[in-house]
């Protein structure tokens, strides 16, 4: 696709996503106003202790947002002892547990949240209170992962050229990683989310943690305040998209990274170009066409829109796990542990056992 062919084309999804009204977006499901409540329970052990042993799990937001807020997380270490450590610039919440030798390392955490289907009004200028200025510079860093130098600024500077506003930018960034990524079924877990290496190979395959990332990544180049919001499916759509939910109440591999732009008069915008690379992947039949009607209402959408089948977790990089010996991972989504061997592989159930299980109850039982 040629720089015209690309414009025109965001220009066409620009026009079907200049007024949504909210209903519009969420007609397929629940009312757009309606709350939900969710208790999502996560379950650690570690096979193989040696010596102390380190177990953490992140905590669902531990600050408010117009799509989710937490009721609670608890938290029990039988035999060890557990505390939680906040980082308020992430909505960040670690439960970090140790465990002495000769101790079972088992870690339990249920968080109750609430969440609200979540919509942009780009009909509303000027309506939502203006970003704080610190906050939004948090959001514009370079981080290990992400940077916005070299080839990620200069992708992103080609990207957006000719784009007269935030939004224009926002949505060409978009539109050309929905262009020119893919969802590649082989990478472990949600991906690394390292985008230099995925712009400099030229492989633009992987999962959410990786497509998502690099929009994040791409916008914080041309100053547009961003960030991964990482968190997990908790229940099915309602949208009609089997492939953007859990089929069951069990979730321990539902992990999924989303992302969030500053855009000006709009304020933080929800965005998820990865979740439609994978609708065209996985949704069946699997492997539908870009001009595939449900791929297109999809890329609608997820530009402006996000469905809360879903709970937030925080939106940190660079994390240092508490009292760890090791270094600071990418992203806080999987449980983590240590023993006096060193870190474990979270993608590893030989040495690492968990489940996380989800289930919707009634707010009048919170």
């Amino acid at each position: 696709m040629d720089r015209r062919d690309f414009l025109r084309s965001a220009g066409i999804v620009s026009t079907a996503v200049a007024f949504p009204g909210t209903g519009r977006l969420f007609a397929q499901g629940a009312a757009p106003d309606a709350w939900r409540t969710f208790e999502v329970t996560t379950n650690v052990q570690v096979l193989n202790p040696s010596g102390m042993t380190r177990i953490w799990l992140p905590a669902a937001l531990v600050n408010p947002t117009p799509f989710q807020k937490t009721l609670a997380n608890e938290f029990k270490a039988e035999g060890g002892t557990a505390k939680m450590v906040e980082s308020n610039a992430d909505s960040l919440g670690i439960i970090a547990a140790e465990f002495p030798a000769g101790v079972k390392p088992i870690l339990s955490v249920t968080s109750r949240i609430t969440t609200k289907n979540y919509a942009a009004d780009f009909s509303a200028v000027g309506k939502v209170p203006k970003g704080d200025k610190e906050n939004l510079e948090h959001f514009l860093r370079p981080t290990k992962l992400l940077p916005t130098d070299g080839i990620v600024k200069t992708t992103a500077t080609e990207i957006t050229r000719g784009a007269k506003t935030d939004v224009d930018k926002a949505r060409a960034i978009y539109e050309w990683i929905v262009e020119n990524t893919f969802r590649n079924p082989k990478t472990r877990g949600c991906g690394l989310g390292d985008i230099r290496f995925m712009l400099e190979t030229k492989d633009l395959g992987g999962k959410c943690a990786d497509l998502n990332a690099l929009f994040v990544g791409l916008a914080r180049a041309v100053d547009l305040p961003a960030r991964d919001v990482y968190g997990i499916r908790v229940a099915k759509s309602d949208l009609g998209y089997k492939s953007l939910g859990p089929a069951t109440e069990i979730v321990t591999k539902a992990q999924h990274c989303r992302a969030e732009v500053y855009l000006g008069e709009f304020g933080w915008v929800p965005v998820d170009p990865a979740d439609v690379r994978k609708v065209v992947l996985e949704e069946p039949p699997g492997n539908r066409a870009l001009d595939d009607d449900m791929v297109k209402k999809a890329r609608v959408r997820l530009f402006g829109s996000w469905e809360m089948n879903w709970m937030a977790y925080n939106f940190a990089h660079d994390v240092a796990l508490p009292g760890s010996s090791g270094a600071p991972i990418g992203f806080l989504m999987y449980p983590q542990a240590e023993t006096a061997g060193g870190r474990l592989d979270c993608l590893d159930p030989d040495g690492f056992k968990y489940e996380i299980k989800s289930r919707e109850i009634a707010a009048a039982n919170v």
